[in-house]
């Protein structure tokens, strides 16, 4: 990007959480224009970025925020199981709505925040061997993350956007168990996802991506991300030393781990302890 062009404008909900706040400084440094929008402001900003303060199922909100933009990265929403009504009014509505809002203002770019929970009642090593796997939810969370990405098939389908589904194995700045090892998605790849995102390859059109590093234990068929230009270079292989590797989940032979367990109640906050995210 040369600094006598236009800079290209980002829109990212959910730009208060730890996604956003990991992916930021990439941004940045590429020179994009970042607008962050959330229900609170974040902390200090880079010269780059602008807040706007509002609420992604906020129609008239979103029209405001989107408008201009070239891009926009949907990671805001509920982020593990809670009520069928809560799910509904902020994944569901509050995809559709971010949705609608950018096929209003003409942009033609969007990066869905989907889950690996959306297909979480798969055996693992069926991730490996098809390019896309067929959505079987594992929690009402997981069917909200089905439904975003079925908006985002609708609108690039209807609307002639490219829409990229990201099914996100295990976000966060490195990998911090056994089961992480293979799921890991590195703060760095997460920005290449964005950039493959904002190419031209398979625009128009829907692509449901794995959301992984290049893990060394990792069993993610990375076929379809390739196809737009997401190369992951990271390994969580490089942590594997400072993570506890001696205790395997007892539900690590399908995608959902835990969330596939009886214990685990769907419409239910099942780890209250974490504090609302």
């Amino acid at each position: 990007m040369s600094a006598a062009s236009k800079p290209v404008t980002v829109a990212v909900t959910g730009g208060a959480g730890m996604m956003a706040t990991l992916l930021r400084p990439y941004l940045a440094e590429a020179g994009y224009a970042v607008r962050l929008l959330d229900l609170v402001a974040p902390g200090r900003l880079d010269t780059s970025e602008a807040v706007y303060v509002g609420s992604v199922t906020d129609s008239e909100f979103m029209d405001h925020a989107l408008a201009g933009a070239d891009a926009v990265i949907h990671l805001g929403g509920l982020h593990r199981e809670k009520t069928w009504a809560e799910l509904v009014s902020t994944n569901i509505t509050g995809t559709q709505v971010t949705l609608e809002a950018a096929r209003r203002n003409g942009v033609g770019r969007v990066l869905l925040a989907s889950s690996t929970h959306a297909v979480g009642f798969h055996p693992t090593h069926a991730a490996s061997s098809a390019r896309v796997l067929a959505p079987r939810p594992d929690t009402y969370y997981g069917v909200s993350k089905a439904a975003m990405e079925a908006l985002g098939s609708l609108y690039a389908d209807k609307y002639g956007m490219k829409v990229v589904s990201a099914r996100i194995g295990t976000g966060g700045e490195r990998p911090e168990n056994s089961r992480t090892l293979g799921s890991w998605l590195s703060p760095a790849d997460s920005f290449r996802l964005v950039q493959a995102t904002l190419s031209d390859a398979g625009a128009p059109g829907h692509h449901v991506v794995w959301a992984v590093s290049a893990n060394t234990r990792g069993w993610a068929n990375l076929e379809a991300g390739r196809a737009i230009g997401f190369e992951p270079q990271d390994d969580a292989e490089a942590y594997a030393a400072g993570v506890d590797t001696g205790v395997e989940n007892a539900h690590a032979g399908l995608l959902g781990g835990a969330w596939t367990a009886p214990g685990h109640r769907v419409g239910m906050d099942n780890y209250p302890h974490l504090g609302a995210k």
